[in-house]
């Protein structure tokens, strides 16, 4: 019916409009002159998200007026969203009627107040550092609910988390195997243990965040897995769960997950045939994708919990083996829609026509690398002028000392002037937990926004906190 940024005015009867109002946030009277409607496209932006005189609103709070209280750069996160999301995926799974577990993995953001929403709404935790840990404990979430990564994990990082007595620590490599069997050798109550494997299954996505391959700095080869099987029963202090793996991020292809499981239960058939070992859980890991343009499709969350609960049960049957609890670790496409990005327009850059070619605004790759990185695009609007027809397309830049330190390339805006205000959406994942301190610009603070009210979650960084580590001669 209508386009996803399409822009109408009308100056005649809008009676009819009544009935959407609630979608688009507009204050819809019988006659108006020169009313505007603007549908925001609801994958992309947080089911918030509305325009209401001219401006964008999240969780029932004016942006500009959020803008002006904490600052910019600002990272605004909508709880109804964030909530929404963790239910809807237990809600999938649920549905299967197979054992499962869905646990948020931290490395797309963490701070207190999220690790809190984790525990209220029931999920686990995945953390891969012992601070990530200690955010956990601190939220208390049960530690049976939280499992440990990470290939290369410190001594102390281990130590914490068998001490806390973690739901399972998932081991990466032969080295780290062989640490933690002689750090808990001594135990009365066995540490659990996930072997982590490399299925040897190339996802599409960007080869930065590719993680199946057999070339891949994670997991162990199949054919070392056997060696791990002998070691963990010879070892007193630890107790084999299950096989764990994981493929990348933002991956769409439902088939490379329903392969990772079928080689999961492959290799869970084979340690039970060679070594008497079963595995009590199974994890495909997370990547599920998210889309950060209009034209990109959501995934079907209730289809992904079907294609995997399908490969299990079939897999299963195939080895004639009791099924396994599946354990999915959802992270971007949990915190990724709820996020949105606001920063201040700085300055201009003009073509040699008077054209704008580029917006500067006060953050960028410091605060989101994830253009930098791996070239990713984003959606974005004007929050103080949301509904005003675009101009000619625009870049926006950062204020970095870095020629790749571009937020937005050849965007749709409006002519922007110094002091606008920019709205970027989808940036709840792997923007502030990748962010650093680069040209030493503090980080920015994060609120969370409910029903009218903003809750500060994470402060701004000061120029005292990044001077607390400096030591002076």
């Amino acid at each position: 019916m209508f386009a996803w940024w399409s822009v109408f005015r009308f100056s005649a009867e809008v009676s009819f409009l009544k009935p959407f109002a609630p979608l688009c946030g507009a204050k819809v009277s019988g006659r108006c002159e020169h009313y505007r409607l603007m549908m925001l496209p609801r994958h992309i932006w947080p089911d918030t998200a509305t325009i209401s005189d001219d401006r964008l609103h999240l969780g029932g709070c004016d942006a500009r007026a959020l803008a002006a209280t904490y600052g910019t750069p600002l990272y605004v996160f909508d709880e109804a969203t964030l909530r929404g999301a963790m239910r809807a995926c237990l809600a999938a799974f649920e549905r299967q009627g197979l054992p499962f577990g869905v646990h948020y993995a931290a490395k797309a953001l963490l701070n207190t107040a999220l690790a809190q929403i984790v525990a209220q709404e029931g999920l686990g935790l995945d953390v891969v550092s012992g601070a990530e840990l200690l955010v956990a404990r601190r939220a208390s979430l049960p530690m049976e609910r939280v499992h440990f990564h990470g290939n290369a994990p410190g001594a102390a990082e281990l130590e914490r988390a068998v001490a806390w007595g973690v739901g399972a620590v998932v081991v990466d490599n032969l080295d780290e195997l062989e640490r933690l069997a002689a750090l808990t050798a001594a135990r009365e109550r066995p540490q659990g243990v996930m072997l982590r494997v490399a299925p040897d299954i190339e996802a599409s996505t960007h080869p930065a965040i590719a993680t199946g391959g057999a070339g891949s700095k994670f997991g162990l080869l199949p054919e070392t897995l056997d060696t791990a099987a002998a070691r963990l029963r010879v070892s007193p202090g630890l107790r084999f769960l299950g096989l764990h793996a994981h493929i990348g991020s933002q991956i769409f292809d439902l088939e490379a997950f329903r392969a990772t499981v079928a080689v999961l239960v492959d290799l869970a058939a084979r340690l039970r045939a060679r070594h008497g070992l079963t595995a009590e859980e199974l994890s495909p890991g997370g990547g599920l994708g998210t889309p950060y343009l209009a034209e990109e499709a959501a995934p079907d969350v209730a289809a992904y919990a079907a294609a995997l609960c399908a490969s299990l049960r079939d897999r299963c049957a195939a080895h004639a083996m009791p099924l396994p609890r599946l354990t999915v670790e959802p992270g971007r496409s949990i915190v990724a829609r709820a996020g949105v990005a606001l920063y201040t327009v700085m300055g201009r850059k003009l073509a040699a026509d008077g054209t704008i070619r580029y917006l500067h605004v006060d953050g960028g790759m410091a605060d989101n690398p994830r253009p930098a990185l791996y070239n990713a695009r984003y959606t974005a609007l004007l929050a103080n002028c949301a509904s005003a027809p675009p101009g000619p397309p625009v870049s926006v830049a950062g204020r970095y000392c870095e020629s790749g330190d571009v937020l937005l390339r050849d965007v749709s805006l409006p002519p922007a002037q110094p002091g606008d205000l920019l709205a970027v959406a989808t940036t709840g994942a792997y923007t502030l937990s990748m962010a650093s301190a680069y040209n030493l610009a503090p980080r920015p603070a994060a609120v969370l926004v409910a029903e009218g009210r903003a809750r500060l979650i994470q402060r701004r960084e000061t120029e005292d906190d990044l001077l607390a580590r400096d030591v002076p001669l």
